[in-house]
């Protein structure tokens, strides 16, 4: 490391567990912070150790989005008043990304905001994990290191040895991420295409390709009220697969989402700790895979201005 820019990392309050395992895997102690706050809900964050001349990496997901964003965003500028030499946002989770587009009149694009609210608050750069979509890199213009979860996740995959082994989309936006796997895992791929009157509520579903005699792994960036994945894991049954996995990078899980899996025909679902997990939920179906690793390894080699291709595998 060098001596004359020494390195912190802070821990927002709903990722304080996942920001003390990326400072271990780093090596060093998570720094020192605080929340105070007034009756009506406002709160000041602190960090309650020197900064000046550092490189200060926050950890935080914003989930649910409005109160984590404010809170990273206010960390961000205590950093930059007390003279930080850079400050870089860890995002493991983004809310607001599904916002990426006008696809209505008189709409917002809340990842455009976002982006521009965090630069607005001071950042030098920002880390993340599996965006909803690529292109919101461009809405920063400071530096985005995106990393994806494909490589936690493949090792795990191999390691089922599973025959026959399907990958499947749970809709046509996840058709890139499930022809990549596939190509790699020498799978075939099996697309789940839905209708939708408005958000979180599926009309319809019809499956494109063959799941019969398959043990299909659904893959997504992400898994809400999981309405869709479970609909598209009991179609899948239906139609002859031996068994459905599901797996997803961020673990969002609002509304009856537990619920849901739990009723449902996946046999097993597998998320990172982007995300903590309800712990008063029945998780008998969940394996987690930390993120912890790969992240520590970025903000090393990020720090120590080397590559960082190497962390990727697609």
């Amino acid at each position: 490391m060098k001596a004359n820019t020494p390195i912190k990392v802070f821990g927002g309050e709903k990722s304080r567990d996942l920001a003390m395992h990326i400072a271990e895997k780093f090596g060093m102690e998570l720094g020192k912070s605080t929340i105070s706050r007034f009756s009506d809900g406002e709160f000041v964050p602190s960090l309650d150790e020197s900064v000046r001349g550092s490189h200060v990496f926050i950890i935080q997901s914003t989930f649910p989005p409005t109160d984590n964003l404010m809170e990273l965003m206010l960390m961000i500028d205590a950093a930059k008043r007390a003279s930080a030499y850079k400050v870089i946002a860890v995002m493991p989770y983004m809310g607001f990304a599904r916002q990426d587009r006008k696809d209505k009149p008189r709409v917002s694009i809340g990842a455009k905001v976002v982006a521009n609210m965090l630069q607005s608050a001071g950042v030098d750069r920002v880390m993340t994990m599996d965006l909803h979509a690529d292109q919101i890199q461009g809405f920063f213009d400071v530096p985005v290191d995106h990393l994806f979860a494909s490589s936690i996740f493949v090792p795990y995959i191999n390691s089922l040895n599973l025959e026959d082994l399907a990958i499947a989309a749970p809709d046509m936006g996840g058709a890139k991420r499930a022809n990549a796997y596939s190509k790699h895992l020498h799978a075939s791929v099996v697309i789940a295409h839905k209708s939708r009157s408005k958000a979180n509520v599926v009309d319809s579903m019809t499956t494109i390709g063959d799941v019969e005699g398959k043990n299909v792994i659904i893959l997504d960036d992400m898994i809400d009220t999981a309405g869709t994945i479970t609909k598209a894991a009991d179609m899948m049954m239906e139609k002859g697969a031996k068994s459905v996995r599901a797996m997803a990078t961020h673990a969002v899980l609002s509304g009856p989402a537990y619920e849901r899996i739990n009723e449902s025909s996946i046999s097993e679902i597998i998320v990172t700790d982007t995300i903590p997990l309800d712990s008063t939920k029945d998780l008998s179906k969940f394996k987690v895979l930390s993120v912890a690793e790969i992240f520590a390894d970025t903000i090393n080699k990020v720090y120590n201005y080397q590559s960082i291709s190497s962390n990727f595998i697609f």
